[in-house]
């Protein structure tokens, strides 16, 4: 069995954009965690999968992108989920919100793959950049720092990704554009 989620990434600047506030809680505040992975907006949270039927699941996943719509992203200032999480914060616009349903059920109904945490909770879309090993007494010295903190990037997402855990990191398994990126 290996672990996977399915998620969008950004355009290569804004990821290193990401990676470089990543690296600022990992020099300032000892949170690591967050470079443990690409950055990113989950769409499917971490599930196993049996190794043997990989190709079931990725031809699966490519036949759900090819039927999706380019999709405007917002990214706007920074937000948080007290006391560990800080994330640079998502526009909840109704395309990614139905991107996100979609796929969720999709997965389940073709799959059996289901993440009981999302059916009781709704989806908050997010882009971490410290979490976990980010202790109560830093998030409390780093959230007055990031809370009024500008940013703001526009992008259109054009494809999933398929992520895929080594036992140490989350690497890029594969992606699928989505029809109309070509």
């Amino acid at each position: 069995m290996s672990r996977f989620f399915i998620a969008l990434l950004p355009p290569q600047d804004i990821q290193d954009y990401a990676n470089e506030i990543k690296q600022y809680f990992a020099d300032n505040y000892a949170s690591c965690g967050a470079q443990k992975s690409p950055p990113h907006i989950t769409l499917q949270p971490p599930f196993e999968w049996a190794d043997a039927n990989i190709s079931l699941l990725e031809a699966s996943v490519r036949e759900f992108a090819r039927e999706q719509k380019l999709i405007p992203i917002t990214l706007s200032g920074f937000a948080a989920f007290p006391p560990r999480v800080i994330y640079i914060d998502v526009v909840r616009s109704q395309e990614l919100l139905t991107l996100q349903a979609d796929l969720m059920a999709y997965v389940e109904n073709k799959l059996g793959i289901v993440d009981e945490v999302s059916k009781t909770r709704p989806f908050a879309p997010h882009m971490t950049v410290a979490f976990r090993d980010l202790t109560k007494q830093n998030f409390k010295a780093a959230w007055p720092e990031f809370e009024k903190r500008q940013l703001y990037f526009e992008f259109t997402a054009e494809k999933l990704t398929l992520l895929l855990h080594d036992g140490k990191r989350w690497n890029i398994k594969s992606e699928w554009n989505f029809c109309s990126a070509g």
